[in-house]
């Protein structure tokens, strides 16, 4: 269960529009992120979303990895982006690719401001004796 959860607000995005708006686009970036920094894709879903007139409005992905997953969210209306990268350390310490792959992400959104979190995840506590 020993894990690295990461995970961003990111606002007022500069990144090209098409970005947060294109799915195929957008798993593509993803998936060829994951790839690139070592980890294992197993598996992806992206979905573009459409307001009411039509229009495209924002992205949600996930790429699932063997090692956890990338999940990302597009707001194109608001230039916001929620992104989340979690990898788990059971065979390896995913550590170093976990942050890698957020800092791209993060680099490709260019944001003008990120609130970024990270959390150990899974520790278990030792088992006392009795």
């Amino acid at each position: 269960m020993n894990g690295l959860h990461l995970i961003a607000d990111l606002h007022d995005c500069h990144c090209a529009p098409a970005l947060l708006l294109d799915a195929a686009g957008l798993e593509s970036l993803c998936v060829g992120a994951c790839t690139r920094h070592g980890l294992t894709v197993v598996g992806r879903l992206f979905h573009a979303f459409r307001d009411s007139a039509g229009q495209p409005a924002g992205v949600t992905g996930t790429v699932v990895l063997a090692e956890s997953h990338l999940a990302v969210h597009t707001w194109p209306e608001v230039g916001g982006v929620t992104l989340d990268v979690y990898v788990c350390n059971f065979s390896g310490d995913n550590s170093a690719r976990a942050q890698a792959l957020f800092a791209e992400m993060i680099a490709n959104f260019a944001p003008e401001r990120a609130e970024k979190k990270e959390v150990a995840r899974g520790h278990l506590a030792p088992v006392s004796g009795a």
